[in-house]
């Protein structure tokens, strides 16, 4: 098949339905710009939803990865591999944990993590602490046990029996977890900021007090830092800036700026009920995947990287001011680091994919986050003057969605 013969349709021909991609398709990336088959360039802010934190196609991870090609691709986990055991080492020492296990994904990463929460009160107190707290609005992955757990029942009705044994409580509201949360409850499992579900960046104080009803029930607080993880909000983890330390914390997205890899990190106390046998993964944790992660690692956890991500959030909170002080179109702007929405107003609700389309016709790449949010999650090493560029862009497309109203 010619390359003339890859277009959009082709897709509706060969593709299960449940994406609807747009109808450019890129080809080539460099830095925070793509290009599509008709060299159209973009500007892009999606960063493959919070993934490739360092860009597209970055010399120094296309040179790690092609040197680990010649060596190994995979040899699953019947063996260990060195990439792995120097990432593991790494993700040890910067951050609270003592134990790792590699995963694909973030789903699957919060998948070990909850079947981790529950063996843990299984071997150490009874079969019936097995009650998980999650948060409405939240998103754990697509796995039928991840996406039950996450707090938006419409990606998990219809497809039958739902796992059990599962609360939902309002994010940020502390209340609500104290007169839920109880002996038989074995993990409390949230995001330091919910990126799918709209944005929303947790209080410092519902973290803290997380923390302290999880300690008093004896119930395992999980962090799923699958999008805030790995500098997304200038932290190298999101909990580094909250003053809590949760006892499980998963990764993925960021982790491998691209390549496919995931990791749940934990304390060795709740690692030992993980016994041979009882979880595993046939990717996880392979040479390719985990040598891309040790460069990444290296390159985003620097002061003057993570600092950076800081500087660049002011930068898109001013400029992003300065167009809804011209359109009026943002109730606020929200979020943290380089994770940030722009929640619409009431005049403009449930339009949030049109300000995307409008982006890529002005040649900018935006995501959303429900039907009211756009979101942006550029690469970390984006440069202030692209930013500038694309807000210039954005402000085109935030014109047209408005002439259009008028």
């Amino acid at each position: 098949m010619s390359n003339t013969q890859i277009t959009r349709p082709l897709f509706d021909q060969v593709m299960v339905p449940n994406y609807a991609p747009l109808n450019m398709i890129p080809v080539r990336g460099e830095g925070s710009r793509v290009w599509d088959q008709e060299n159209n360039e973009y500007i892009d802010l999606t960063g493959g939803i919070a993934v490739n934190a360092l860009g597209h196609a970055h010399p120094e991870l296309v040179e790690v990865l092609t040197e680990q090609a010649k060596k190994l691709w995979h040899i699953s986990n019947i063996f260990t591999n060195e990439p792995a055991l120097i990432l593991a080492q790494k993700l040890v020492d910067n951050t609270f944990a003592e134990k790792v296990f590699f995963a694909n994904s973030g789903a699957e990463a919060n998948e070990a993590a909850l079947k981790l929460a529950r063996r843990f009160a299984f071997d150490n107190y009874s079969k019936d602490k097995s009650e998980i707290i999650a948060f409405y609005q939240g998103f754990h992955g697509r796995t039928f046990f991840t996406v039950t757990v996450g707090g938006q029942a419409s990606y998990s009705d219809g497809f039958g029996p739902k796992p059990s044994d599962i609360t939902h409580l309002e994010y940020n509201n502390l209340d609500a977890l104290e007169k839920a949360i109880s002996d038989k409850t074995c993990a409390v499992i949230l995001e330091p900021l919910q990126g799918e579900g709209g944005v929303l960046l947790i209080d410092k104080e519902f973290a803290q007090g997380v923390r302290a009803l999880c300690d008093k029930h004896n119930a395992l607080m999980i962090f799923d830092e699958v999008q805030t993880g790995m500098g997304r909000t200038g932290e190298l983890f999101a909990y580094m800036g909250l003053g809590v330390t949760p006892d499980v914390l998963t990764s993925a997205k960021s982790l491998g700026a691209g390549f496919p890899i995931a990791a749940m990190l934990t304390l060795t106390k709740f690692a030992s009920s993980l016994t041979a046998g009882t979880h595993g993964t046939t990717f996880g944790g392979n040479p390719l995947g985990c040598a891309v992660a040790n460069k990444a690692f290296d390159l985003i956890n620097a002061p003057a990287m993570l600092q950076g991500v800081k500087e660049k959030e002011a930068l898109f909170r001013a400029l992003l001011t300065e167009i809804n002080n011209e359109f009026s179109v943002f109730s606020e702007i929200r979020g943290a680091g380089l994770l940030l929405g722009a929640a619409l107003n009431e005049q403009y609700q449930g339009r949030a994919k049109e300000f995307l389309l409008a982006s890529a016709e002005q040649g900018l790449l935006v995501l959303i986050a429900g039907a009211n949010v756009i979101r942006f999650a550029p690469a970390l090493n984006i440069h202030n003057k692209q930013i500038q560029q694309a807000m210039v862009k954005f402000r085109e497309a935030v014109k047209a969605v408005t002439l259009k109203s008028e």
